[in-house]
């Protein structure tokens, strides 16, 4: 169809409404620290929400509002799992510290899926490395990959 016959402002309607983000098939696994990191980001777009609106920026108010769909529905379906003083067993929210065969050393927390960032030490407890170290003890052995990794410590 040519471009003579179409409305300019229909390609703009385009960004009204973004398509949802996908919500993950595991339970919404969350530590109280997890639990206000979503409650911010809900409190965060809700701002931003607003202010698009008062600015008439069709594309912020879409890409805010989905945004906060994403948010709001992992905010409803979260469980708060109880922080453990056990620190016998690797379990969510253990700090796991491992021993490579090289001799390094890393510290990882596992923690729900929207907090976990590797780069900040904290592993989702759905990933290879969480599910490979739940339910060991200091000194198990944990085939990662072709590497074999040591439990070193498992902290609060």
């Amino acid at each position: 169809m040519s471009r003579a016959f179409v409305r300019e402002d229909d390609a703009t309607n385009d960004i009204d409404e973004l398509p949802d983000k996908l919500i993950s098939e595991h339970r919404n696994l969350v530590t109280a620290n997890g639990l206000a990191l979503i409650d911010a980001e809900v409190e965060r777009l809700n701002a931003a929400v607003t202010i698009a609106r008062a600015d008439n920026d069709r594309g912020a108010i879409a890409r805010a509002a989905r945004e906060l769909r994403y948010w709001t529905q992992r905010r409803l379906s979260a469980e708060v799992m109880p922080a453990s003083a056990d620190t016998a067993t690797t379990q969510f929210g253990s700090r796991v510290v491992i021993k490579r065969a090289d001799g390094r050393r890393q510290t990882f927390r596992i923690v729900g899926e929207d907090e976990a960032d590797p780069t900040l030490g904290t592993l989702s407890y759905v990933s290879p490395l969480a599910q490979a170290l739940l339910g060991k003890h200091v000194g198990d052995e944990v085939l990662l990959g072709n590497a074999v990794i040591e439990i070193a410590a498992i902290e609060i």
